[in-house]
């Protein structure tokens, strides 16, 4: 039987570095690739094959997903699209071409490598693509605009992908973590550098207060309910290995609560609960 193999992007640390590990001890042939060189030459020290796939670069993402291609001999199990970042600030401070960059990477990355995945997995007669949501694709928080902006909008476009590929053998698969130890809020630091003019804002002693505690006081400091990325996995694994996969797994508390509020209040009670946290 020919190998299962899988190409996860975002794997230079958190979820994709988790997955890319689980999956090859698992018997997986796992493609980790990352948006930098020093990143795959890490990976690759470590036993796993790791490429360059940078999200913002067609280019990149038709070259990695080729590579991956010659080195199956032209099939591809599974595809986790993963790698995302935030850029921390209030809607009204966020200039509308950081709004264009993060949709860049966090949206249209996804759409197009998934779009250059399709046909193979059609020819191949199956195959699973399965998008890393979060739980602010299902609600909001203060402060994360555009980045739930971006996964609510990967919500819709998955939920319909999956709709239009229930006449094939490829399943279209949501994984929706809630917090989860990762690098993302210390990644996220020099995107609200670049972006968020915070000290010319009307929120100024609200980022004093709120945000910049958060993010340059608690670094390290793992938040409420807070999982490893190997939660995430074992959700995966399930996604890739199961005969009759669900169509989106749930990952911590907050997301489970979450979706049950969301179904269960009133627009007004859900925004007062969640202006609280």
């Amino acid at each position: 039987m020919t190998q299962k193999s899988i190409l996860i992007t975002g794997c230079s640390s958190g979820i994709g570095y988790d997955a890319a590990h689980v999956l090859k001890d698992r018997g997986w042939r796992v493609f980790a690739t990352c948006r930098a060189q020093e990143d795959c030459a890490r990976l690759e020290a470590e036993g796993l094959e790791s490429f360059v796939l940078d999200y913002e670069d067609t280019g990149s993402i038709t070259a990695g997903l080729q590579e991956a291609l010659s080195r199956t001999g032209g099939t591809l199990t599974a595809l986790f699209n993963n790698g995302a970042y935030g850029i921390p600030g209030a809607v009204e401070d966020l200039p509308t071409d950081a709004l264009r960059a993060i949709f860049e990477t966090n949206l249209f990355g996804y759409h197009e490598l998934t779009r250059q995945v399709i046909p193979v997995m059609r020819a191949q007669g199956y195959g699973r693509i399965i998008n890393c949501s979060s739980v602010l694709g299902l609600s909001v928080l203060r402060w994360r605009g555009a980045y739930t902006a971006t996964k609510f909008a990967m919500e819709g476009l998955t939920d319909t992908l999956r709709l239009e590929m229930r006449d094939t053998n490829i399943h279209v698969i949501l994984i929706e973590p809630g917090p989860i130890t990762s690098k993302i809020r210390e990644n996220s630091v020099p995107h609200f550098e670049k972006w968020i003019d915070w000290k010319s804002s009307a929120r100024a002693p609200q980022y004093e207060a709120s945000l910049r505690k958060r993010l340059y006081q608690s670094k390290g400091k793992p938040d409420r309910f807070e999982l490893p990325a190997s939660a995430v996995s074992a959700k995966l694994v399930h996604a890739l290995e199961h005969a009759n996969p669900k169509p989106r797994y749930f990952v911590t508390t907050p997301t489970y609560v979450i979706s049950a509020m969301k179904r269960l209040l009133p627009t007004r009670m859900l925004d007062w609960l969640l202006s609280r946290v």
